[in-house]
């Protein structure tokens, strides 16, 4: 299954965004510390060219700190940006953003005119909140679900900075497929999009590869399951979540899992690894090739056999003598 949401207001922040971005000195593109490259935007380097970006994993607080530290090194790594985790909970975390900000642009005279920043991220990865600690006052709308924000919106903060907020988006076509799944697990993705019980699934498999013992800790489990059905019968028979017959209630047992994880309940928890999204772009891409290949070759032997009919030919158009004999038929004879 294949999870996407590009619904139209999303279409109209992107093109407001591009219209904008030239006026911008430095954006701050947050991310979820559990999902760093899903919750990346691939339409932000284009958008912004060599505009300096800070990337904020936020939520740190619910991802595993050693792979949020490996996370931070790889995005440090790359030309003009700056990665710090921060937690909601830490607003001392959230306000040395405007120092970075200023930090950054260490040509620019910024007693002259302060900092232009844009921040932007995926919806319900926290934007709103950051924005109302580092203005020490609510002004942007937040809510624990996706796509609060509507509208962009300028707002003075300390330090001279003017941030221009951005509604959340995400892009059409969420590639490798598993980058839809980690968004709708983490709360990216309005649950209306998708059933629980198949991103449950999905985040199954992937706690028992990696956190096994938090998964059995968590539900009270004495040995680790099998496999990813294997679990969830496992948690529907400890949480009750049975249908008559004594069958387990897929979809109760989905919601289960997935509030517990996106509650931080199992501890920090990280759904992707900078080495596992390399490989899965390098399959994805693969896989694109096969298709568009196989779609190719389709087109080709549908070709062949549809029959081609000939164009008729135009009729010759009649001889200087033919015209002559023409003109003589049935002329009187004269004596």
């Amino acid at each position: 299954m294949s999870i996407n949401w590009f619904p139209g207001h999303m279409h109209k922040a992107r093109k407001e965004i591009a219209e904008v971005m030239p006026q911008v000195d430095i954006i701050i593109e947050m991310l979820d510390a559990r999902i760093p490259f899903s919750s990346e935007n691939p339409l932000v380097p284009q958008l912004r060219g060599n505009t300096p970006c800070i990337k904020v994993l936020n939520k740190a607080d619910l991802a595993d700190p050693a792979l949020t530290q490996r996370w931070v090194e790889h995005f440090d790594s790359q030309a003009g940006i700056k990665a710090i985790p921060i937690s909601q909970q830490n607003p001392e975390q959230i306000r040395a953003l405007l120092q970075l900000c200023n930090d950054m642009l260490p040509e620019r005279n910024l007693d002259i005119r302060g900092a232009r920043a844009m921040i932007m991220g995926i919806p319900n990865v926290g934007k709103s909140t950051l924005i109302n600690t580092l203005a020490g006052r609510t002004i942007a709308k937040t809510g624990n679900e996706a796509g609060v924000t509507k509208m962009q919106q300028r707002i003075k903060l300390d330090n001279n900075v003017i941030l221009t907020d951005t509604p959340g988006f995400l892009w059409p076509k969420l590639s490798p497929p598993t980058c839809g799944y980690r968004l709708a697990v983490t709360g990216a993705i309005k649950d209306t999009v998708f059933d629980y019980a198949d991103i449950a699934m999905f985040a199954a498999d992937y706690l028992l590869q990696a956190y096994p013992q938090a998964v059995m800790q968590r539900f009270g489990l004495t040995e680790v399951p099998e496999n990813d059905i294997a679990l969830m019968d496992a948690i529907g028979i400890k949480r009750g979540a049975m249908r008559k017959g004594g069958i387990v209630d897929l979809e109760k047992v989905g919601s289960i899992l997935i509030t517990e994880l996106r509650a931080g309940n199992m501890g920090g928890i990280t759904l992707e690894t900078p080495e596992m999204v390399s490989q899965e772009l390098i399959e994805a891409k693969a896989e694109e090739a096969a298709k568009a290949k196989d779609k190719a070759e389709r087109e080709a032997e549908r070709k062949r056999k549809t029959p081609t009919t000939p164009t008729p030919r135009p009729p010759a158009p009649p001889s200087v003598n033919a015209k002559h004999r023409e003109n003589t038929v049935n002329q009187p004879e004269y004596s």
